[in-house]
């Protein structure tokens, strides 16, 4: 079996190729079609109802993303920190990213707004570089944080968002995310509705996307790479109908790697899914075998990220790295608000 090296997942992107601003409509974006034989084809992402089959499962992650950027100060001297919400591990209890980090030593406190939010540094996770913070405040910590938390959008983002609902899917219901599945933000109602009467399952989980997604790989043997936990959630109804699906030889298909690595996790044999819920950090890269999925929506991803390893898994690396370099010259747009490419496996 191969050795995968970082460098092995590494490509040149022009910057002007970085998608700023989300196309509208929504469903307007270029969409790269990689079929079974291999075959690219050039369409608009409305066209994916035509790839899409009655019996079909299309599987689409339901979380929201939370207000999880806090810009306050330290109580004692008022200079300047800001928080990342990376992950809830109680009520009041988060793991934080911290910026700059050297100030929010242990037993330090923060304000935030009016003082209606407060927190203290009761932990260093020196490895990872994040914090473990408890935040005090009154009433309900969901609605505080909405009142004084802003959505993080990712760092090659460079423009302010006029509309923050575009970082949002149209089907987000469930809060808990700091970054949005983006394969999902190009879908509309309308076209969902659409694909929904050509007689394809329309199915949702739950994934709480981290940073860690996002976390760049720093070992060049990347079998040494530790992923973040996430929290998912697949019901005993949609787990049911997967089951079905693939009973009946249909094909199960994952909008965006989120839900891929939900139904991934929540095999228990090729072709059959336990409802389940709890933490993953499954980590796909070229190797892997796929127990559930036969489709993948998914954006054009950065360079050397584990997200990069999982499409290369699922669509092969030399087909995915072949298909990345098509895009470059055709000048599809990149990263969250980019085009999209759906790869089929049958």
């Amino acid at each position: 079996m191969k050795k995968w090296k970082l460098s092995d997942f590494h490509y040149d992107l022009p910057d002007e190729l970085i998608a700023q601003k989300p196309v509208e409509p929504r469903d307007s974006s270029r969409l790269m079609v990689i079929l079974p034989d291999g075959t690219i084809e050039h369409r608009i992402f409305r066209d994916i109802v035509e790839y899409l089959n009655e019996g079909d499962c299309l599987v689409l992650n339901n979380s929201k993303v939370i207000p999880a950027r806090l810009i306050g100060q330290r109580e004692d001297t008022g200079s300047f920190i800001e928080f990342l919400l990376v992950k809830r591990l109680d009520i009041n209890t988060w793991e934080v990213m911290t910026r700059p980090g050297k100030k929010a030593r242990k037993g330090r406190k923060f304000v935030f707004g009016n003082g209606e939010l407060k927190a203290e540094v009761l932990h260093v996770n020196q490895e990872e570089g994040t914090r473990i913070v408890r935040f005090y405040y009154e009433g309900v910590f969901e609605e505080v944080l909405e009142k004084l938390g802003k959505i993080p959008l990712p760092p090659y983002i460079k423009e302010e968002l006029d509309d923050l609902s575009r970082y949002q899917t149209v089907y987000s219901k469930v809060p808990g995310s700091a970054a949005a599945p983006t394969a999902g933000l190009h879908f509309t109602e309308e076209l969902l509705s659409k694909i929904s009467k050509k007689g394809v399952e329309i199915l949702y989980v739950t994934l709480h996307v981290g940073l860690g997604t996002f976390k760049p790989v720093k070992v060049e043997n990347i079998e040494e790479h530790k992923m973040h936990e996430e929290y998912y959630e697949i019901s005993e109804d949609v787990a049911e109908r997967i089951n079905e699906a693939k009973r009946l030889g249909k094909r199960v298909i994952a909008v965006g790697t989120t839900s891929c690595r939900v139904l991934e996790s929540a095999a228990v044999e090729k072709g059959v899914v336990r409802a389940q819920k709890g933490w993953t950090d499954i980590f796909i890269y070229p190797g892997y075998e796929f127990k559930i999925l036969d489709g993948l929506v998914t954006n054009f991803h950065l360079p050397d990220t584990t997200l990069m390893m999982l499409v290369c898994a699922f669509g092969g690396y030399e087909r995915i790295m072949n298909a990345y370099k098509v895009a470059v010259e055709e000048r599809y747009r990149f990263f969250s608000f980019g085009d999209a490419m759906l790869i089929l496996k049958k």
